[in-house]
């Protein structure tokens, strides 16, 4: 969904202070309303790919969207096993701390804007089956946003209904994740990827921002960086 242009909360982008200079490509680079497919992804990135190399840096494909980088694996026309040394690394989460951060994050997200930010872009009738419109946040908060309407006045019941849209995502957004991981499981179960896995539950333990980078250093980007 961070492929489309708009929705920065809603999809999570990341931000400009967080990129540190290194160049991200294809954030918010297609249109919202179009249907933005595995095959796609595949040419755009393919180009993308060459282009790294061709200075000397090394690409890092970041998902989310494991069918997307399966098809760009997989695929013969595309012949990435043949072309490129691939190194797979799965940063996992212990699933209960996982889950409280998704609630916090939710909540961030709201505190944020995010009610807002789909306010923008909503329309009543609008097609939630392609594009932007399938990210998470928007067709759970756009129900929000239709029950407003026809509410005259009663706070309290607008505040009940927007609290059962925001339960909504953060349930949506736990299914998600679970189907994320049997994606993972079955692609180094039957296609027998051979990919490392990284536990990064400690960086979700700590508070201070200090601990937190030095958990991230010590728990993921060492090992990450060891297994090239």
């Amino acid at each position: 969904m961070q492929v489309y242009k708009g929705l920065e909360i809603v999809t999570n982008k990341i931000t400009h202070a967080e990129k540190q200079g290194v160049r991200h490509y294809l954030l918010g680079e297609i249109e919202p309303d179009s249907n933005f497919t595995a095959e796609d992804f595949c040419l755009k990135y393919n180009i993308y790919i060459e282009t790294i190399l061709k200075a000397q840096c090394v690409p890092i494909i970041v998902g989310g969207s494991n069918s997307y980088i399966e098809k760009l694996v997989e695929d013969l026309v595309f012949m990435f096993k043949h072309k490129y040394d691939g190194c797979f690394i799965w940063i996992d989460v212990e699933q209960s701390v996982l889950n409280r951060r998704i609630d916090t994050r939710v909540d961030e997200m709201v505190n944020a804007g995010l009610v807002d930010e789909v306010r923008q872009i909503f329309i009543p009738d609008a097609d939630y089956t392609k594009g932007i419109r399938l990210s998470i946040g928007d067709p759970e908060m756009a129900k929000y946003l239709i029950e407003e309407k026809n509410i005259d006045g009663d706070d309290e019941s607008k505040k009940m209904i927007l609290q059962a849209s925001i339960s909504s995502i953060k349930r949506n957004t736990r299914i998600l994740i679970y189907n994320q991981l049997d994606k993972i499981k079955r692609l180094i179960n039957e296609k027998m990827w051979s990919v490392h896995h990284i536990i990064a539950t400690d960086v979700f333990k700590e508070d201070r921002k200090e601990a937190v980078d030095e958990a991230w250093r010590n728990t993921v980007l060492q090992p990450c960086i060891s297994q090239k």
